[in-house]
Order: C-alpha cells, then sequence, then structure tokens
C-alpha cells in the first residue's frame, strides 16, 4: 500500500506543484485548502504524513497541528510545517504545537523529498510497534475472557495501580508503564489450562507449580518491546511477597520494585472485592481489613497500604463506591 501524505495549503499554485511532484514519486496524495477541511480529510484520509502552511486564513497551522496531535489517531501522525518565517520564537512555537520538523519557504525538492521519506520510515516502525502492542493488549484481553469471574478486571487494575502511583508522585514513565501492566500483567496465564485456571478449590502442589510460572512466561512474552521495559519488572514481580514469601524469586521489601507492589495491592484487592470461582465477593471495608492483616503478616508493603486504604476511602467518600457486590467470608490465597 502505497504512503498516504496530505498537503495543506491555501494557495492553490503551491498546492498543485506539491501534489503534482508526489504523486509522480508515487505517493497517494490528497489536498485540503484551509484548517478545518485539513481535519476533516485527516480523519477520512488517516494520512501518513501531513505537509502543513503555517499562514492561513482563519485557523493557522499551528492550531491545525496542535489539534491533530491531540487525537488518539494523529498524534503519532508526523506533521512538517511548512513556512516562510524564519523567527526562533515561531519554530519554538510549531515544536509547542507538536510539529516534527519544518521546511522554509521556497521549498528546496530534494530536502523535501529526502524528510519525507526519513518521516515516513519512521512512521512504519512506529506502526509496526503499535501493532505490536495492540497484539499483546487483545491477548490479554482474550486471557481474562477466559474467566467470566474477572471480567472488567485489567481496566480496573490499570485505574487503581495508576491512579496509585499519581498519588505517590512517581515519574509519569512508572505510571504509564503501571496502566500497561494493568492489562497484560496475567498475558503468561496463556499456558496455564483452564482446568487449573477455573478450579474451583484449592489447587494441588503440582498445580500451584504451575501457576507460579505465568509471571515469568508472561515477561518472556513481552520482553521482545522495548516500549514495556518498565512494564517487564512488574510482570514479573507482582506475586511477590514483602517478607520474601513470593514468587518466582523470594524478592523482599525493597528488593521487590514499587511499581510491582502498587499492581500487587491493587490486584489483590480487586480479587477479594469480586466474586472467583473459590469465593464470593467480600465488602471494600472487609476486603481493607483482611489486607490489612496481611500487611501485618510481612506480605504487604505496610506503607503502601496505608497510601492504598486512604485512596480507596476517599473514592467511596466521594460517591465512587468499591465493586464488590457479597459480603463472604471465605477466601483463598490469591494466585
Amino acid at each position: 500500500m502505497r504512503d498516504r501524505i496530505l498537503i495543506v495549503d491555501d494557495e492553490s499554485s503551491a498546492r498543485a506543484a506539491l501534489e503534482l511532484l508526489l504523486k509522480r514519486e508515487g505517493f497517494d496524495v490528497k489536498s485540503a485548502t484551509d484548517g478545518e477541511s485539513a481535519l476533516a480529510e485527516c480523519a477520512a484520509f488517516r494520512p501518513d504524513l501531513i505537509l502543513l502552511d503555517i499562514v492561513m486564513p482563519g485557523m493557522d497551522g499551528f492550531e491545525v497541528c496542535r489539534r491533530i496531535k491531540a487525537t488518539p489517531e494523529g498524534r503519532l501522525t508526523p506533521v512538517v510545517l511548512i513556512t516562510g518565517l524564519s523567527a526562533t520564537e515561531d519554530r519554538i512555537k510549531g515544536i509547542n504545537a507538536g510539529a516534527d520538523d519544518f521546511l522554509s519557504k521556497p521549498i528546496d525538492i530534494n530536502e523535501l523529498l529526502a524528510r519525507t521519506r526519513s518521516l515516513l520510515r519512521l512512521k512504519q516502525y512506529t506502526d509496526e510497534l503499535e501493532n505490536a502492542e495492540s497484539v499483546l493488549l487483545s491477548l490479554a484481553y482474550s486471557i481474562e475472557a477466559r474467566d467470566p469471574y474477572t471480567r472488567g478486571h485489567c481496566e480496573r487494575l490499570a485505574e487503581m495501580s495508576s491512579q496509585l502511583g499519581e498519588r505517590l508522585g512517581l515519574p509519569e514513565e512508572h505510571i504509564k508503564a503501571l496502566r500497561r501492566a494493568g492489562i497484560v500483567h496475567d498475558i503468561g496465564k496463556v499456558v496455564i489450562p483452564d482446568s487449573i485456571l477455573l478450579k474451583p478449590g484449592p489447587l494441588s502442589p503440582e498445580e500451584a507449580e504451575i501457576m507460579q510460572k505465568h509471571p515469568t512466561v508472561g515477561e518472556r512474552i513481552c520482553a521482545p518491546l522495548k516500549t514495556f521495559r518498565d512494564v517487564l519488572p512488574i510482570i514479573r514481580h507482582h506475586h511477590e511477597k514483602f517478607d520474601g514469601s513470593g514468587y518466582p524469586d523470594g524478592l523482599r521489601n525493597d528488593e521487590i520494585p514499587i511499581t510491582a507492589r502498587i499492581l500487587q495491592i491493587s490486584d489483590v484487592y480487586d480479587a477479594l472485592i469480586t466474586d472467583r470461582p473459590y469465593k464470593v465477593s467480600f465488602m471494600p471495608e472487609v476486603a481493607l481489613d483482611l489486607m490489612q492483616e496481611e500487611a501485618e503478616r510481612g506480605w504487604w508493603d505496610p506503607n503502601l497500604m496505608d497510601a492504598f486504604r486512604e485512596m480507596i476511602l476517599e473514592k467511596q467518600h466521594n460517591g465512587s463506591n468499591g465493586h464488590g457486590n457479597g459480603n463472604g467470608n471465605g477466601s483463598k490465597p490469591i494466585q
């Protein structure tokens, strides 16, 4: 499939010249005469690259660029601003709007083609990366769908974990990793048979050994993606315990990455307040009390437990109640 390029320029002669040149080079080209039509073409044409004039009547190129980059579909689409402006502040304004590159008028044809091909190569790499991430996320959701008791678990985990991370002032890259890990943390369960995954009673030692392989399997599945670098420790270590009795590495205390400890607490809480094959759901207050006892026993980070309890109770106070719908009093250790 040919790369798609959108030209946005209110000058018909400049627009026609660029369109002719790029079509001759084998690109699929469309054009727009102003900002509004450019945004409409972006939605319909889904360009791989946008050549955008800055000085236009009505909405200027800066604002068009800003709006394109604000959409999920356009945030990774390269935008080249074409300008006769040379002042540094105009380039800074373009960078702040999200522009990926600049071309000065009059346009040098060789420079235009070189920059276009370079940005399209980067866009192809980005698309491949996004496709790989999409496959992993789809796999994670399909694993969740195997168990009707865990419907919505991944989304809830991503939300709770990232909110706790923000509350603790973690860096943005850790917040992003927590969101991703919430979705893919159990992706290694793809190798667990349903007879074990959905078993209503306690697991045998042999079954427990199989179940405990899923963090390392999940880590191996996600390892090829460099963008998941900060996610891998969360996947591997979200079943460790603060006293060293967890798996797969028996880490203790601060040896366990803080992001893994955050996801772990969210995971346990969500398991307690939802129905599972081996237990009915607990009310949020009961679940928090049980987790507090487990923290005192040495399982969970007590400082994180305090912050998590505070966050959940605040959400309840503000009207966002927990989603538990039962008041059971029997449980099995979270697998």
